[in-house]
């Protein structure tokens, strides 16, 4: 399978120490397998950062790892209320430190707006189900891949740069 990894530069090796908190899955290095999903996160970024330019950096990612008995995996196949309280959880961390025990968690991208969102529901402005239907990604469901371990990152293979 090929993934994509949009960003404002080239990606030459993956340093999991500069990945930021706060992100739907924890810190980690994301991926995608949209093409376009991906390209639009290099725009943003490169427009964010203001240098730099946008960048696909692409990899190859043997799925048959995830049957591996030494990687703990989760998967959320669409979007579930399991899903939004890990994707809060891990939103609501502001520290470097994983609030989870997965190596790889595969599951749907939330929309941009989720720190907005958070605080809707924390607040008490709108109930679990409400912040669901908000976090689903406008573009439809596009799936986002999480590397969070060295051991993970060993499965994911550069192949090229767009």
């Amino acid at each position: 399978m090929i993934l994509y990894h949009g960003s404002n530069c080239e990606i030459r090796e993956v340093d999991l120490s500069v990945s930021k908190v706060g992100k739907d899955f924890g810190c980690g290095f994301y991926l995608s397998f949209d093409k376009n999903q991906a390209q639009e996160m290099a725009e943003k970024k490169t427009e964010q950062l203001g240098e730099g330019r946008p960048v696909l950096n692409v990899y190859e990612f043997d799925e048959k790892c995830l049957e591996d008995t030494l990687l703990k995996v989760l998967r959320f196949d669409s979007y579930s209320r399991d899903w939004a309280e890990f994707v809060l959880q891990n939103r609501r961390n502001r520290t470097r430190k994983q609030m989870h025990p997965y190596d790889i968690v595969i599951g749907p991208i939330a929309n941009d707006a989720v720190g907005f969102q958070i605080r809707r529901y924390v607040s008490g402005l709108i109930d679990l189900e409400k912040f669901l239907t908000e976090l689903k990604y406008m573009g439809g469901i596009t799936m986002q891949y999480f590397f969070g371990t060295e051991k993970a990152l060993q499965y994911l293979k550069k192949i090229d740069v767009l």
